[in-house]
């Protein structure tokens, strides 16, 4: 996997910005890029759909091979159809609570479901969306939204029905891998409402499939503004307090670092001391350069919605990662 890969979470859902999108999808592929992040319900299944165009531009062309890319995926929210339709709750009623898709009992926040039933619909519309046979990476998109409304046993139980389900589409061959893609689960400190235990996830995921589980990956926000995977000692694994990104090499996990640039107000602001480490040129590279470079992070994830956003980033990508003795003193009290 890539150190820096293509997000697909903003943008308008219109015809230009879909043309867009599956330009610097494939000029990204084309550049050494090899993982992409989307969501069903990113400008609704538009990005998906980008995503699949752009792979099927490349992969006929020769340029870039099916096994070379990691192709990650979400589902969680309630998802439209390529626009905001005139009525959305006729829509969802429609769509997912007649046709026996959902029970309203199991929405969270009247927004949010990972019932067994709704997680394989919506992986056959995203593997449609995508048009591919395999999911490499598919998760749950942020479960912990879920404890705003359900008692925490309840959460794990609805989280250990999901594997399950996750289980058996792995060996059906409809997802590779599976995991979680969070906002605040794993930043919270302990005793927070949304906090999520990584040691407690990961046995979940041996009670549905066993010590070959194919929970293997975790999102998680990851930035100059937000570096409480490394810098809070939140998770405990044997008894061993540590951080997320620690808990998760000590469970075989990977994790993907999500709002690299914090939505643009990282394109600025960097201060010069950290800079002065980091080592690039302008505040965006050298924000990419801080998140790419963490110990333990596998990949940054970097929306790019246009040919010049591919252009810069991969400025980036053709630098070393700032070495571990380097970064970890932006940690250091002076």
């Amino acid at each position: 996997m890539s150190s820096i890969g293509l997000g697909t979470y903003l943008g308008e859902p219109d015809d230009s910005t879909d043309r867009e999108y599956t330009a610097a999808i494939a000029k990204a592929l084309c550049s050494g890029i090899n993982v992409l992040d989307t969501a069903i319900n990113y400008r609704h299944q538009r990005s998906e759909r980008n995503i699949g165009a752009a792979l099927r531009q490349v992969i006929d062309s020769g340029e870039v091979k099916r096994h070379e890319v990691v192709v990650c995926t979400k589902a969680g929210y309630l998802s439209f159809d390529g626009e905001l339709p005139a009525d959305p709750r006729g829509y969802f009623l429609r769509e997912y609570v007649e046709s026996g898709i959902i029970d309203p009992a199991q929405l969270a926040g009247g927004m949010h479901c990972m019932a067994p039933a709704y997680l394989e619909n919506q992986i056959e519309r995203s593997r449609r969306n995508l048009d591919l046979e395999t999911i490499d990476v598919f998760y749950v998109h942020n479960p912990e939204s879920q404890l705003a409304e359900v008692p925490r046993e309840v959460f794990r139980q609805r989280l250990r029905e999901a594997f399950a389900t996750l289980e058996k589409l792995v060996k059906a061959g409809r997802i590779a891998y599976y995991g979680m893609a969070t906002w605040s689960a794993f930043r919270l400190a302990e005793g927070a409402r949304d906090y999520v235990s990584l040691e407690e996830v990961e046995a979940l995921a041996r009670e549905a499939g066993g010590s070959q589980h194919h929970f293997r990956f975790v999102q998680l926000p990851f930035s100059l503004a937000m570096p409480e995977a490394f810098a809070l000692a939140n998770q405990q694994v044997e008894k061993h307090k540590m951080s997320l990104l620690g808990a998760a090499t000590k469970l075989g996990i990977a994790v993907v670092g999500s709002a690299t640039l914090y939505q643009g107000h990282l394109t600025r602001g960097v201060p010069d001391p950290v800079k002065r480490i980091l080592g690039l040129h302008t505040d965006a590279e050298n924000a990419i350069q801080f998140s790419r470079s963490a110990p333990g992070l596998i990949t940054a994830l970097v929306g790019m919605a246009q040919h010049e956003h591919v252009r810069a980033n991969m400025k980036v990508a053709l630098v070393p990662p700032t070495p571990k003795e380097e970064w970890t003193g932006l940690f250091t009290k002076t």
